[in-house]
């Protein structure tokens, strides 16, 4: 398994900014799909993000496109999540996932190999 470590949270404004970092050690990170979850109080963890092992492939969540990008540097180990025009609504927190598997659309969590602590955001209005 490959250990996930997020940071970068905080609190912000509405319409402000935020980048997320995830580090992993342990196995090979090129070998891995990676993604980004959230989850806000009193909900279920919901899919935010995902690139593919070497950034040819992206995928959004409706609720995001436009505002977050999803990036990543297998030679420094490290996904990003680039947060632009937070909302209220982006309250959670964040998740960084590692995908045993991914193609398109919005990965199971069934296919998720390794999960990070979670970082808190959260947005003012």
């Amino acid at each position: 398994q490959v250990t996930l470590v997020e940071s970068g949270g905080g609190l912000v404004q509405a319409g402000g900014s935020l980048r997320l970092s995830c580090a992993a050690s342990g196995r090979t990170f090129s070998n891995y799909y990676m993604s980004w979850f959230r989850q806000a109080p009193g909900k279920e963890r919901e899919f935010v993000a995902a690139i593919s092992r070497y950034s040819s492939s992206r995928y959004y969540a409706d609720s995001v496109k436009g505002r977050f990008t999803i990036s990543r540097d297998n030679s420094k180990n490290t996904v990003y999540l680039e947060m632009n025009s937070l909302k209220p609504e982006d309250t959670a927190v964040y998740y960084c996932a590692a995908l045993l598997t991914w193609i398109t659309g919005v990965p199971g969590t069934e296919s998720v190999g390794s999960w990070g602590q979670g970082t808190q955001v959260t947005v003012s209005s």
